[in-house]
C-alpha cells in the first residue's frame, strides 16, 4: 500500500532515541523529509546523522518542548529547512513513579508539563502552517496507563489528559482538512525500558496478562502512527488506537 507520505515533513518530539527513534525511521523509510527533535541535542544529532547516512532527509533540532520560546524556534528551523511541518507527533514524555502520598508537587508538575502542556505548546505552533495548507496530521502518543497503575497517578492522569486533547482538538481541526488522533502503546521493548533494574519482573507481569503472547517493538508504534498519518487514515479523527496487543486495564 501506498500511504501517501511521500515529501511530507514529519516532526516528531521526543526522537532521539526509543519509541520516537523508530518513528522517524519509518517516516524516512516511506519517502518522508523528517524533523528529529529532542531535549538531548546529542541523541537527535546521533539520530539524524544515521538517517543522512541511510540517504534520507532529515534534520535535527534540540527543543525543551515546555518551553514556548524553544518550541517556536523549532517550528521556524523546520520551516526554514523544510518549508512546513505536515505531521506533529507528540511523542515526548517524563515520568517517575512515586506513591502520591510520597510525590513532590514538582514531580505532578514536571509530568503535566511535557506530556500536556508540550503536546499543547507544539500543536499550537505547528497548526497554523496546517491549517493554511488545509492538510495536517496530529497524533499524540498516549499510553495504556491511562487505566492506571500504582505509582503513575502523574502520568496516568497526563496520559488520559492526552485523550481528551486529542478529542476536542479533532473536533476545531476537521474543517482545515486535519486530522487529530492518539496512539496508547502497551509494554514495549525499548532499550530505556530492558535497562530497568526490575525489568525481567515487569516483562514477566506484562506477558502474563498480554493476549498476542509476545511484547511490542518499537516498530508496531511507528507503524501505527505511519496508518494515521497516510490518507488510508483520511476518514479517522478523534480516536485512540490502542498499541497493546490486546492488553488494557488489567
Amino acid at each position: 500500500m501506498d500511504l501517501n507520505l511521500k515529501d511530507k515533513v514529519a516532526l516528531v518530539t521526543g526522537s532521539g532515541r526509543g519509541i520516537g527513534a523508530a518513528m522517524v525511521r519509518a517516516f524516512a523509510r516511506e519517502g518522508a523529509r523528517v524533523v528529529v527533535s529532542d531535549i538531548d541535542g546529542g541523541n537527535a544529532s546521533a539520530t539524524a546523522r544515521a538517517l543522512v547516512d541511510d540517504g534520507f532527509e532529515a534534520i535535527a533540532l534540540e527543543c525543551d518542548v515546555t518551553d514556548v520560546a524553544s518550541v517556536q524556534h523549532m517550528e521556524k528551523m523546520a520551516t526554514q529547512a523544510f518549508g512546513g511541518v505536515d505531521i506533529l507527533v507528540n511523542n515526548a514524555a517524563w515520568t517517575k513513579d512515586v506513591y502520591l502520598t510520597k510525590m513532590d508537587p514538582s514531580l505532578w508538575d514536571k509530568t503535566m508539563d511535557v506530556i500536556l502542556k508540550g503536546s499543547f505548546n507544539c500543536a499550537q505552533a505547528m497548526l497554523p502552517g496546517m491549517m493554511a495548507r488545509r492538510w495536517g496530521r496530529v497524533i499524540n502518543i498516549s499510553s495504556r496507563s491511562l487505566f492506571g497503575n500504582p505509582g503513575q497517578t502523574s502520568y496516568a492522569a497526563a496520559k488520559a489528559g492526552i485523550v481528551g486533547f486529542t478529542r476536542a482538538l479533532s473536533q476545531e481541526q476537521g474543517k482545515f482538512g486535519i486530522t487529530v488522533n492518539a496512539i496508547a502503546p502497551g509494554f514495549i521493548m525499548t532499550e530505556q525500558m530492558q535497562s530497568l533494574p526490575k525489568f525481567e519482573q515487569l516483562r514477566e507481569a506484562a506477558m502474563a496478562r498480554n493476549p498476542v503472547g509476545f511484547l511490542g517493538e518499537p516498530e508496531d508504534v511507528a507503524n501505527a502512527t505511519l496508518f494515521l498519518a497516510s490518507d488510508a487514515a483520511r476518514y479517522i479523527s478523534g480516536t485512540t488506537l490502542y498499541v497493546t496487543g490486546g492488553r488494557y486495564s488489567s
